[in-house]
């Protein structure tokens, strides 16, 4: 029995008296074992089994299990999140946590969309607000890649805030104006590293405290700390 189902796949072969042609038929005969038992191996696969694997076994690369990938947040994606957050905070307005966390360091201030525009308004009081503008402004431009935009840009920001003939000129001692202008024959998306970090020390040590200690941020305080009044039917 076990002859009979060995021989059940094969072809007679036939004797022509072509040794050649008798070599070629041989040749064909084990290929259609080959097939043969294949296919019957794809007609028993179990229902998950890849359908590029016939013979099924176990070590099908299909039926192996894999483990998960270490998927990390693009930074395009992930700055798309922030800036998402930051609308989201925006629509709902601070609430007295965030306006406590303020105080704690300027830094607390300054990345939320609420606080900075409640410094903003403290400094349009004292006649500073381009501070804050040239800030955001080189925040702005680290994000820009083209290069087109970011010789624009900087040109732009330069007329605005760095030029003595601006009215909106912030204060920038003689050494960062002289790196200014050495990084305006190339400009880049860094052009105003120096002169930003400059900006945001003068802001952390002189406005920022003053503008804790102002009724701006006492009356802000106060609005919310008040128990909301229920509507009289």
């Amino acid at each position: 029995m076990g002859s009979e189902r060995v021989e059940m796949g094969k072809r007679p072969q036939q004797d022509t008296g072509n040794a050649g042609h008798t070599r070629i038929t041989s040749s064909n005969s084990h290929m259609l074992d080959s097939v043969n038992t294949h296919t019957l191996g794809w007609l028993n696969a179990p229902p998950n089994a890849c359908c590029f694997c016939w013979c099924c076994c176990c070590s099908c690369s299909c039926l192996t299990a894999r483990p998960f990938k270490d998927e990390r947040i693009p930074e395009g994606i992930r700055e798309k999140q922030t800036e998402a957050e930051a609308e989201v905070e925006e629509l709902r307005g601070p609430t007295l946590e965030d306006v406590h966390l303020w105080a704690q360091t300027f830094e607390q201030l300054i990345k939320s969309p609420h606080g900075r525009a409640s410094f903003r308004q403290f400094l349009k009081t004292e006649f500073s607000e381009e501070n804050l503008l040239f800030w955001l402004a080189c925040e702005e431009l680290k994000k820009e890649t083209n290069r087109t935009v970011v010789e624009q840009t900087v040109k732009q920001i330069y007329e605005d805030y760095v030029s003595i003939l601006s009215p909106r000129e912030v204060s920038l001692d003689s050494r960062v104006r002289e790196v200014i202008n050495k990084n305006m024959l190339e400009p880049t998306s860094h052009t105003f590293d120096d002169a930003q970090q400059q900006i945001y020390t003068l802001m952390q040590r002189d406005s920022y405290p003053r503008f804790i200690n102002s009724s701006v941020y006492a009356d802000l305080i106060k609005g919310l700390e008040e128990p909301q009044t229920p509507n009289e039917s």
